[in-house]
């Protein structure tokens, strides 16, 4: 009886809301990653000419996700999103060889703006599912993810069509933003498409 109570009383309860923002490099898969975990489903998409905002629930955590077009020319637009932004998704073709120097370089930039000081870094690593992916620490390597040593990241293998590694990356987020550590520690890991995980520094707290 009190055990039904309390799953009825939950339903009830209000939802935490965690404002996301998701950028990435113009083909990475942002677009369609948002909609597979907004609807379960492939959607077909256009490249992204602005933004698009949607709220997605996990684990009774309403992830207001913006989804930033990553074409060049809209770049120097992201960081008007950047405020209150309490978790960064940076989402990275991992087959796409010839422009990884290039995402490592948009994603360094960004980390320096003060306004997202704070934020938690979720990188995925996506497209794993075609024969030219790199393997996530060939990925979390180029992207020089091992430098943030004053960031809390984390990096997971996934990808859009199937829906492989998204809810881990959520799950990562529901357990990171609530009990972020301070801003002088330093942790990282990854996470490939077979489920390792390492621990990069620091000390895991989840």
């Amino acid at each position: 009886m009190g055990a039904r109570f309390s799953r009825i009383a939950k339903r009830f309860l209000p939802k935490s809301k965690v404002r996301i923002l998701m950028v990435g490099l113009d083909g990475s898969g942002k677009t369609t990653i948002l909609y597979k975990l907004k609807l379960g489903e492939v959607v077909t998409t256009v490249p992204t000419i602005g933004f698009n905002l949607e709220t997605v629930e996990y684990k009774g955590i309403n992830f207001t996700v913006w989804d930033i077009g990553g074409q060049e020319k809209i770049r120097k637009l992201w960081r008007h999103y950047f405020q209150n932004s309490q978790g960064l998704i940076f989402v990275v073709d991992s087959s796409d060889t010839a422009r990884l120097s290039e995402a490592r370089n948009e994603l360094h930039r960004i980390l320096t703006n003060n306004e997202l000081r704070d934020a938690c870094v979720l990188v995925f690593a996506n497209k794993q599912d075609s024969k030219n992916a790199l393997p996530v620490d060939q990925v979390a390597n180029n992207l020089g993810l091992h430098g943030l040593t004053k960031r809390c990241w984390f990096i997971q293998g996934t990808s859009a069509i199937t829906g492989q590694g998204l809810y881990e990356g959520l799950e990562w987020l529901s357990k990171t933003i609530p009990s972020k550590p301070e801003r002088s520690s330093s942790l990282g890991s990854f996470r490939s498409d077979s489920s390792e995980r390492r621990l990069v520094r620091g000390v895991k707290y989840y």
